[in-house]
């Protein structure tokens, strides 16, 4: 998936437009993580440094009524992303009109721009996240070239990303190339053997991924909510665990056409409630109660996920093995973070979401060969399929 990137442009003197993602946790305004703004920091500067003129664009969360335009801002992005680059950032508080084309037409050579929340377009009609011809033809208008720089997007067909990229050269930046290098190579020409950790509360959310990689890795091992309904499938009563009744044959399909490929918990943590201070006990996989529910993997899981990895050259993780949230349903996935983490010889790729919260968290970020910025995107990548953000760029 050959792309043209930011370095395939001569960006001197030009208007540069990059689609960001600065979708940062905020708390009474305040961001209490600015992990997105600093990965966004080698594109921008490069462009700086190119002399291009910057105009960013981002969403951050959903807007869905006129309070959201008071507290979705992404003014607080603009003094962030200014201290970073040790330079002014110039913020317009609206994301068309006069007002931001005038400011467009003043920038300078090496100066920034901050478009306000593109998402504020979806009180009109979701105009931003349902590609609007008009809008996307009109942002692409402001500028002379596009960079997509925003993987966590990438899955869906927004103005901002994919209605910009029809009118204008269009090539990633250095996030994107980067998510295409490590996910395609796992994908596509893995280092053998190729290890999938899959996790989260549900099949249905992940049956495409298991489907296609069925045919691509060598082993598949299921953790979090989402075995429950495997374990059921093999005919184990799972208590009060979450299960999806309705996927129970397809669970089935999938343990046939796996057989030893797939790997499930062979024990539980087991609870009789929803609650870290519930009364909680290792239960093997066939032994959990009528009046419990399976929240995390046991200690035998781990040890047996560990037998698996310790051979593996590439290894995809996406989704927690417990509920992580909760301290006594922690460990599963702690334990499977630590192994990861303590591979030396193995290419080790976070599919973002949970299991990135995860190794941030337990400060494993740094032992992590690649953690994707996009969640969705990372697993729609996994899939095979064509996500609409990058096939709209160029080729090279």
């Amino acid at each position: 998936m050959m792309k043209a990137t930011i370095k395939d442009l001569d960006l001197k003197g030009k208007t540069v437009l990059v689609r960001a993602d600065f979708n940062v946790p905020l708390e009474d305004g305040k961001i209490t993580n600015d992990k997105r703004i600093t990965a966004a920091l080698p594109t921008i500067k490069y462009i700086i440094n190119a002399g291009g003129k910057v105009v960013l664009f981002s969403h951050l969360g959903r807007v869905k009524t006129e309070e959201d335009l008071e507290t979705l801002s992404l003014l607080p992005v603009g003094n962030r992303l200014s201290e970073k680059l040790d330079q002014d950032v110039y913020f317009v508080n609206t994301t068309k009109g006069e007002e931001l084309e005038s400011a467009i037409e003043d920038l300078k050579n090496r100066e920034v721009l901050l478009v306000e929340n593109t998402r504020f377009e979806d009180l009109d009609g979701k105009k931003e996240s349902k590609n609007d011809e008009a809008l996307g033809k009109y942002w692409a208008s402001l500028g002379d070239v596009f960079v997509n720089d925003a993987f966590g997007t990438a899955h869906r067909s927004h103005a901002s990303n994919v209605g910009i990229s029809e009118h204008l050269p269009a090539v990633s930046g250095f996030l994107i190339e980067k998510e295409i290098d490590f996910l395609g190579e796992a994908v596509l020409n893995p280092k053998r053997p190729l290890v999938a950790i899959l996790g989260g509360a549900k099949v249905s959310d992940k049956i495409t991924v298991i489907e296609s990689l069925l045919e691509k890795a060598d082993k598949i091992l299921i953790g979090g909510g989402m075995a429950n309904t495997f374990l059921r499938a093999q005919g184990y009563d799972t208590g009060k665990s979450l299960v999806e009744e309705d996927k129970l044959d397809l669970a089935k399909s999938l343990l046939e056409k796996g057989k030893d490929k797939l790997v499930l918990p062979v024990d539980v943590v087991a609870a009789k409630e929803f609650s870290n201070d519930s009364e909680h006990a290792v239960r093997d996989a066939s032994e959990i109660e009528a009046d419990e529910m399976a929240l995390d993997v046991g200690p035998k899981t781990v040890e047996l996920f560990e037998e698996v990895l310790k051979d593996a050259k590439t290894v995809v993780w996406n989704g927690p093995m417990g509920v992580f949230e909760m301290s006594n349903f922690a460990q599963g996935t702690i334990k499977v973070c630590e192994s990861l983490a303590k591979l030396e010889d193995a290419i080790t790729i976070i599919g973002g979401g949970d299991s990135a919260t995860a190794a941030e968290q337990l400060g494993f970020e740094e032992d992590f060969t690649h953690i994707s910025t996009g969640g969705g995107a990372s697993l729609e990548f996994l899939e095979g399929k064509e996500l609409p953000g990058i096939k709209a760029l160029n080729d090279k």
